[in-house]
């Protein structure tokens, strides 16, 4: 890859780490709020007039607060982030005429960055004993004048912004679209760009369309599993060596518990597969743009039964057929190409891109794969180690299993934990991370901490290697 794709690269993961981070930690909000739209809007599953009262406030004024918060929170640094991103994201919601969860990303990050350089230019001027004086003060005045201009001038614009994008759906609907938009969203996803498209653009867009029409497609775009679980049961069928071997395992996962990072590695090993889930999902929207589907919250994580408990009544038949249509058009597609492919998996071997690491495939001396080096030397002694993915829920947090269990019986003694790229701790001394996000991570930690990149994490092969490089660099020692 080149230096200018690279950088370009980088830019767009960080720009959808930070829209991931604002939307991420607050999903179990948006399911909160999606199963009472589903329950008890007057066309839902029991209709409840009292408990319907909740879902309105509930994408006008909680959602959105939220949103800022963490926006803030993470902008910052701290919790006075998150309050100053709240504060001013008020007068965004009061001032606009539709729900306000772009401007709440917008603002709240805005709000917490010009908080912190006021803050730093008080730094040291403060007499003592007027610390807490002057902070208190400093955030209420600026939040105050903040939500004057969030009311008086945020808030109309958004609106007309949140009216264009909507009225760039409704143009894509209109004209039956939406399933293009697959042509996008898969390659991105295999970037590692998935949690950034769906959590950072689809479902602020979704809920809008919730409120108006009571459920939406767009919670769809990027969240139905169904075609990572076609490729992945192509692979168990046709694939060959140990990339079938590690798609067994990887079915289950994919299937109950809709963790799609299991499934990106296959595409990368062989790219022309990656048309099964662009061709599974194209067909999969169009069934739903046919038969008016679509979801009342989003489907987090992307599994059969996430997209069951957010299908509105009425509509669990047509949004399964949605996920089942992704599987088998992906399915086919994709064990079409592999039926075509009539290398072993040996010449499979030779042929793959230094760059990837074949799932499963063991590392030996002299051979013709090896798992990614550690892009930089630790220059310190290895106690505190994380394993990061683009979320922090899901790869990381199965990488994580598989890896205590490795330290605990090589004996090394380290603290251990998962956490999301943008929330590795600044005192880490070595970070796992997938091979997509080593350069993204290397420049986020510095060139003093090991950054190790798997390309599976549910590959013991690749976990074996990295156990020896943490003996190489005495790691709990």
């Amino acid at each position: 890859m080149s230096s200018a794709n690279k950088s370009w690269k980088l830019k767009l993961q960080k720009f959808g780490g930070v829209m991931t981070g604002m939307i991420m930690p607050n999903i179990g909000a948006f399911i909160a709020w999606g199963l009472l739209t589903a329950f008890f809007i007057p066309t839902g599953w029991i209709p409840h007039e009292g408990f319907y009262q909740l879902v309105g406030p509930g994408i006008v004024y909680l959602l959105p607060l939220l949103i800022a918060y963490t926006a803030g929170t993470n902008a910052y640094g701290g919790r006075r982030g998150g309050v100053i991103g709240a504060v001013a994201t008020l007068g965004v919601i009061i001032g606009s005429d539709v729900p306000q969860l772009l401007g709440a990303m917008i603002m709240g990050h805005f709000a917490a960055k010009a908080m912190k350089l006021i803050d730093g230019s008080f730094e040291g001027k403060v007499k003592t004993g007027l610390e807490m004086l002057v902070d208190n003060f400093s955030l209420g005045i600026f939040g105050g004048i903040l939500m004057l201009v969030g009311y008086i001038a945020i808030g109309p614009i958004m609106t007309v912004i949140s009216d264009v994008l909507a009225g760039g759906v409704g143009w894509l609907t209109d004209r039956n679209l939406i399933p293009l938009t697959a042509l996008l969203v898969q390659p991105g996803q295999v970037l590692f760009l998935n949690n950034a498209i769906n959590h950072g653009i689809m479902v602020p867009l979704g809920v809008l369309e919730v409120a108006e029409h009571g459920r939406s497609i767009l919670f769809l775009v990027e969240a139905n599993g169904g075609i990572w679980l076609g490729l992945i049961a192509a692979f168990c069928v046709f694939g060959k060596g140990m990339a079938k071997r590690s798609a067994i395992p990887a079915f289950p996962i994919m299937w109950l518990g809709g963790i799609g990072e299991v499934a990106f590695p296959y595409p990368l090993i062989k790219p022309v597969t990656l048309l099964g889930p662009m061709l599974g999902n194209m067909a999969a929207l169009l069934w739903l743009q046919i038969m008016g589907g679509g979801t009342v919250g989003a489907v987090s994580p992307g599994s059969m039964i996430a997209l069951i408990m957010m299908s509105p009544s009425g509509f669990i038949f047509i949004n399964l057929m949605a996920y089942i249509i992704g599987v088998a058009v992906s399915f086919l597609v994709v064990g079409f190409f592999l039926k075509l492919d009539k290398s072993t998996p040996e010449e499979e071997l030779e042929l793959a891109p230094e760059a990837v690491h074949i799932p499963g495939v063991p590392v030996v001396d002299g051979g013709t794969a090896a798992a990614p080096a550690a892009t930089a030397t630790a220059t310190r002694q290895i106690k505190k180690l994380v394993v990061a993915c683009d979320g922090g829920m899901g790869s990381s947090a199965m990488g994580l299993s598989i890896l205590k269990t490795k330290l605990r019986k090589a004996m090394i003694d380290v603290s251990v934990s998962n956490v999301s790229v943008r929330d590795i701790p600044a005192d880490v001394d070595a970070v796992i991370t997938h091979v997509n996000l080593k350069d993204q991570v290397q420049g986020l930690v510095g060139d003093g901490v090991l950054v190790m990149g798997i390309e599976n994490f549910l590959d013991n092969s690749e976990y074996d290697n990295i156990i020896k490089q943490l003996k190489a660099a005495g790691a709990g020692v």
